[in-house]
């Protein structure tokens, strides 16, 4: 796997898949980027470039763990366009790990062409997720068999009486089969402390980054899971609001992993765009 060194000295790992023209993609959790596999068949139109985000994959732990927090993550993102000898790149984000690209196209936006945000989160801009929101997009599944005792331990999260994240794992996809019961996105990330300080405070100047993003002149897709309770339809679409050249594309059927739960819809609508 090979490796390149971040500006504070740390050994960085990535994933190649396919071949052409290079699309850098920053996976969510904080994790790396095993479970973003060649993102359906993407990989049969770009060059996929995984990065394994510090301290997780074959990343290299940091010396400093304050280095977890998303807008030092950046910076680790600016040294692999380099290391690529790339003078600009297509880039593509996954769940949290749109939180680092949107700051990417905040701070550099000459490096950067197309933007792609997948099933994105909205915490760099402040956009808020209500419990309502999520509580309505999970009735949409009231007729699965797994779904009382998965709404029950959604509505205890809400409510701030329970935690049990794993419980509510259905709603992330569009088929709770055995395929996404079994597949590594499915795992929850190892690395407890970068988790912890990816959103550390100071992690995120939604008001300098919403600024960035009115002026930002490249286009961008955003994609949502019709099923998506992370990343819900409306506030996905608030996001793709806050830039000049936004493509809000609502994939049926998906959760937050619409590249498993439909890959020749994805792959299609992506390439289509990165084309």
């Amino acid at each position: 796997m090979p490796t390149f060194s971040a500006p504070d000295g740390t050994q960085l790992a990535y994933r190649v898949h396919g071949a052409g023209d290079p699309l850098v993609c920053i996976p969510g959790g904080p994790t790396d980027a095993l479970y973003l596999g060649d993102l359906g068949g993407l990989s049969a139109h770009r060059r996929l470039i995984l990065l394994d985000l510090r301290g997780t994959g074959r990343s290299a732990m940091p010396e400093d763990t304050a280095s977890y927090r998303c807008d030092r993550l950046v910076d680790d993102v600016e040294a692999l366009r380099e290391h690529l000898g790339l003078t600009r790149m297509d880039l593509l984000g996954h769940s949290a790990g749109t939180n680092i690209a949107v700051q990417y196209a905040a701070r550099y936006p000459k490096n950067i062409g197309r933007l792609t945000l997948i099933t994105p989160s909205s915490a760099a801009v402040g956009i808020t997720i209500t419990g309502a929101m999520r509580r309505e997009l999970a009735q949409l599944r009231k007729g699965e068999p797994w779904f009382p005792a998965a709404f029950a331990a959604l509505e205890a999260i809400t409510e701030g009486t329970g935690s049990d994240r794993e419980a509510i794992a259905p709603f992330f996809w569009g088929r709770w089969d055995a395929a996404a019961q079994n597949h590594p996105a499915a795992d929850p990330p190892r690395n407890k402390e970068a988790v912890a300080l990816f959103a550390a405070e100071g992690a995120f100047d939604t008001e300098t980054t919403r600024a960035a993003l009115a002026s930002h002149e490249g286009p961008v897709l955003l994609l949502a899971g019709e099923f998506d309770v992370n990343s819900p339809p409306p506030a996905v679409a608030e996001l793709a609001g806050l830039f000049p050249d936004a493509s809000l594309v609502v994939q049926s059927g998906a959760g937050h992993y619409p590249w498993l739960d439909d890959a020749d819809r994805f792959v299609a609508t992506t390439a289509a765009f990165l084309r």
